[in-house]
Formats: structure tokens, C-alpha cells, sequence
């Protein structure tokens, strides 16, 4: 039998012990990278998710969904809310749900219902229902308009060859209990609400009340520059007792006899690039007050341009039959799928 010294038992020990990882390393590798990746795969798989698509009307942002084989919206408000957080997730004025019309009901081809960033829900939404016309087309609905079912009523967009949308929204309502507020009818009519006098933030605005399915407080100005504190009387005015539901305040400076120009501070949402229903409403309220001639004829031509922060929107309130129409742009953005958190 060979003996060995301590030394050189060391020696062949550490060899072995060395040579033994040696194998262990290149027949069982460890991919620290792969393993990170498949971690990450994961937690992503684990998370729930959403396929949105994102579009925009004049800088006013939505995520639309596709839930057209429900009748209800397919994410609660607070999800909703979390996706339209702009630091955090996808960002937006809203998420809109194109759903199923009505159950039996023939008259409509889709139902639409909108979540604001906070999470309150709004009757309609003018510049959301010409990006929901379009997501419908873009989805392969194939169709020169679109009866849609909203909570202020029917709305009618028709797909314009230019890639615009017209919106027929009905009528204006001008009944000032049911827009609703509590400012006192000061209108011959004796039931509308046209520049009454409101004290909000330390000061004394003329307030016309109007709906659009959605209220709107109309406010004219001689400079959207210099005679509005906008970030403060805004959420002021929004939130004023005289509104039981809140309100929609638009500021508006008037141009010319056909042109107009807003500033919007939108309940739920705050200050926003675009709003349909308050650009309805504005024009309405312009002509009622005197600020600017009714236009005469239809269509385009009888239209009064309104400017907003993002662009310009054309408003006809036809007199033949009473309805506003709303011409404007809705343009895809970017579709994709989004983590619900």
C-alpha cells in the first residue's frame, strides 16, 4: 500500500474538489439571463391583461375595448381608472367599451359606455363616440354609419370619406332643472338658464346651463388669456353646489360670427385637449345668448368652427329639425395589450 504525506493529500483533494465543479459547471449550467427571463415571463403571464387600442379626437385620448359580446363593461372603474393613469399605465381621458345593443331591441347596432381617468361614469361623450365610429370600422364593421346606444340616449355617427366623422347628437336639452342645476330660469322661455349670475371662487360669472345628455355651464369671456384663472376656477365651477351632478365648464371667447374658441375644464377628467358635447353645447349657447348669429342652410356650410386646445371641431344646430351635428377627426394611436393593475 502507497502512503501519502498530508501536503499531497491536500493537494489531490483540492484537485478533485476542482476538477468535480469543473463538471458540474459545464454539464449543469446556470443561465443567470434565462432565468431572470423566464421570471419575467412569469409574472407577466400571471398578470391580468386587456387588448386595448388607443385613439384620439383633437388630443382628447381614449383606450377602447372591444367588448361587443357583452352587454356591460368588461373592467370595473377602478381598473379603469389605473389604465388611464398616464405615469403607471396606457394614459387616457377614458376607457370606452363598444358592447352588444340592447337585448331584443332592433334599433341599435352597438351600445357604447365610458369610464372617465377618476373612474366616474358620464352619460356620453362627443369626441369618444367619433373614436368608438372608428374603432368599429378599424374592428372590420363595415357600415356608413352606426346606431350606437348611449346613457344620454341614441347617437348616430356616419364615417365621412375623408376619414372624418359626423355625429348627429340630437337635440340640445335647455330645460336648466333638467341639466340639471338650481340657478333660477331667467330665459322668456321661463325653463332655461342663459348667463345667470353665479358667485363661485370669489367671483361673478354669467352662466349658461345646457345638456348634451351631459350638463354643461357655458361661460363667455372677452380673453381665455387673461380672464380666467383656469386651474382654479375650473374644478371650482365643476364642483359648485348650483350643479347637484357636477358639471362640465367651458370658457369661450368669441372670434367671429362663425368662429368660437374654448377652453374646457370636463367633470371627472378635468382639463382636457377636446370635448364634443361641450362644443355642442357652447354653440348653442352662443347663438341663445346673442353672441352670434344662427347660421342659415345645412350642412357644412351652416356650420360654426370652434377651436379647442387640440383643433378645431364644426358645429351645425340645424334648424329644421332641431339636432346639432358634430364634424371632426378620430385617428388610431397605437393597439396592443395592457396589465390591469
Amino acid at each position: 500500500m502507497k502512503y501519502f504525506s498530508t501536503s499531497t493529500l491536500a493537494l489531490l483533494l483540492s484537485i478533485t474538489t476542482k476538477s468535480t465543479l469543473a463538471w458540474m459547471t459545464v454539464s449543469h449550467p446556470i443561465h443567470h439571463g434565462t432565468m431572470k427571463e423566464q421570471s419575467k415571463t412569469r409574472l407577466f403571464s400571471s398578470k391580468a391583461k386587456v387588448t386595448i387600442a388607443k385613439y384620439e379626437g383633437l388630443g382628447n385620448d381614449f383606450i377602447l375595448v372591444d367588448a361587443r359580446d357583452s352587454s356591460e363593461p368588461t373592467l370595473t372603474p377602478e381598473q379603469s381608472a389605473n389604465l388611464c393613469d398616464r405615469n403607471f399605465s396606457v394614459g387616457g381621458d377614458g376607457v370606452i367599451f363598444a358592447l352588444a345593443p340592447p337585448e331584443g331591441d332592433e334599433t341599435y347596432d352597438f351600445s357604447m359606455r365610458i369610464y372617465n381617468s377618476d373612474g366616474s361614469e358620464p352619460e356620453m361623450c362627443g369626441n369618444g363616440i367619433r373614436c368608438l365610429a372608428a374603432f368599429l370600422s378599424d374592428l372590420g364593421e363595415d357600415a356608413k354609419s352606426y346606431r350606437i346606444n348611449t346613457l344620454a340616449g341614441p347617437i348616430i355617427p356616419v364615417m365621412n370619406d375623408d376619414g372624418g366623422v359626423t355625429v348627429d347628437m340630437g337635440e340640445p336639452i335647455l330645460e336648466g332643472a333638467k341639466v340639471p342645476t338650481t340657478l333660477a330660469a331667467n330665459h322668456p322661455d321661463g325653463i332655461s338658464v342663459v348667463e345667470q349670475t353665479l358667485e363661485c371662487n370669489s367671483k361673478t360669472w354669467l352662466v349658461s346651463a345646457i345638456s348634451m345628455g351631459n350638463p354643461h355651464a357655458i361661460i363667455f369671456v372677452n380673453d381665455l388669456l387673461t380672464d380666467i384663472d383656469f386651474e382654479s376656477d375650473g374644478p371650482a365651477l365643476e364642483s359648485s353646489p348650483a350643479f347637484p351632478a357636477k358639471i362640465n365648464v367651458e370658457f369661450v371667447q368669441v372670434l367671429s360670427p362663425t368662429h368660437l374658441k374654448m377652453k374646457v375644464w370636463e367633470r371627472g377628467a378635468g382639463p382636457t385637449l377636446a370635448c364634443g358635447t361641450g362644443t355642442c353645447a357652447l354653440v348653442v349657447a352662443a347663438i341663445r345668448a346673442g353672441k352670434i348669429p344662427r347660421p342659415t342652410g345645412e350642412g357644412l356650410e351652416a356650420a360654426v368652427r370652434v377651436t379647442l386646445p387640440g383643433g378645431d371641431l364644426l358645429i351645425e344646430w340645424r334648424e329644421s329639425n332641431n339636432k346639432i351635428y358634430m364634424t371632426g377627426p378620430a385617428d388610431l394611436s397605437f393597439q396592443g395589450t395592457a396589465v390591469l393593475k
